[in-house]
């Protein structure tokens, strides 16, 4: 129990890493495990896990995610500040500087989910309500408020700065879900992931990032800013969230995070299972709400996937974090492998 909750969700770690604890899993993240990524270096050689900022593309791919808007910065006489002479000020003087301003959709290319991102409705307090509560109990419309303080939306708590601030470096390990499926539409659960990480080696130990590579990205890139919606949202692997034998392994597993060349991680299903209530990501449920365990998504593999085939390896250093933006729910990212 916590002064925020008095039932924890089945399934949770909620108060295992402390009642106020913000970083879920990344608490796993430990000097000894960064020392142990780090060695997983042989050759000095990086590889980018990111897409261009401006992908996918258009508004189709994600609702009601915008892509970014580029412009120059407004000075206070009204003029644009970019590839700006200040010897129009004074004639000794040489320099030529460009400025910008970006309006960027957080989540709308390569991403991090910050904890704060998917919350559910349940009954913490044990009064039979269910509430809007996030990881560890933090609370819609008082943690995360809609109207923070004259801020607008704000995380008071589980936003994406607090994710910032560890670093986040560690050993990611690449399951290469393309290799086996292709591009075909397939709801990868338990069996599947064992057997696929079984045939490739693949060894994930407490702490590491998980990540799967199923060709989304790569054929994001194909489109090249004019995306088939429908196309891609039927395309790749995505892991099955209503798989509990998944859920499970990924409680016992240990990893700090998923991270997922595609736009959810998971094989989203839109329409309701039954009359029951539940979550239309439970995936998201599971790691974000109950494990604390950070989402990526729209990473870019496919280089860096070549090169471990080529070199019989799964693993390598990984080093990612997401901008230190206070009270923010996710944030862009570029992602570095390091071999």
């Amino acid at each position: 129990m916590s002064p925020r909750w008095k039932n924890r969700p089945e399934g949770s770690n909620w108060g295992d890493f402390g009642p106020d604890d913000q970083l879920g899993r990344m608490n796993l993240l430990t000097n000894e495990t960064r020392l142990a990524a780090i060695r997983e270096v042989t050759h000095g050689q990086t590889f980018s896990m990111s897409l261009p900022l401006d992908y996918p593309g258009g508004d189709k791919v994600s609702m009601g995610r915008k892509p970014p808007q580029l412009a120059a910065v407004q000075l206070a006489d009204g003029t644009e500040k970019y590839n700006f002479d200040l010897a129009r000020f004074a004639p000794a003087f040489t320099d030529v500087i460009n400025d910008d301003v970006i309006l960027l959709h957080t989540q709308y290319s390569t991403q991090w989910d910050a904890l704060g991102h998917v919350g559910s409705l349940f009954d913490a307090d044990g009064d039979g309500k269910a509430k809007k509560v996030f990881y560890n109990g933090y609370r819609g419309g008082e943690h995360l408020s809609p109207s923070g303080e004259g801020k607008g939306p704000y995380a008071h708590a589980l936003g994406i700065d607090r994710l910032a601030e560890t670093g986040v470096q560690g050993r990611g390990v690449l399951v290469d879900l393309h290799a086996v499926y292709g591009r075909e539409r397939i709801r990868v659960g338990y069996a599947e992931l064992m057997e696929v990480m079984a045939k490739q080696g693949a060894e994930v130990r407490q702490g590491d990032f998980l990540c799967l590579y199923t060709g989304f990205a790569d054929l994001v890139l194909e489109m090249c800013g004019n995306p088939d919606a429908k196309l891609l949202h039927h395309s790749c692997a995505g892991l099955a969230g209503e798989d509990q034998q998944l859920l499970d392994w990924i409680t016992h597993s240990g990893v700090a995070a998923i991270c997922s060349d595609n736009s959810a991680v998971e094989a989203v299903k839109t329409k309701p299972r039954g009359e029951d209530c539940h979550a239309m990501l439970p995936l998201h449920e599971h790691c974000l709400f109950k494990q604390g365990i950070h989402l990526g998504e729209l990473w870019y593999f496919s280089e860096l996937a070549n090169w471990l085939d080529l070199n019989g390896r799964r693993s390598f250093l990984l080093t990612a974090p997401p901008l230190r933006m206070p009270g923010s729910v996710g944030s862009p990212v570029t992602p570095v492998a390091t071999v």
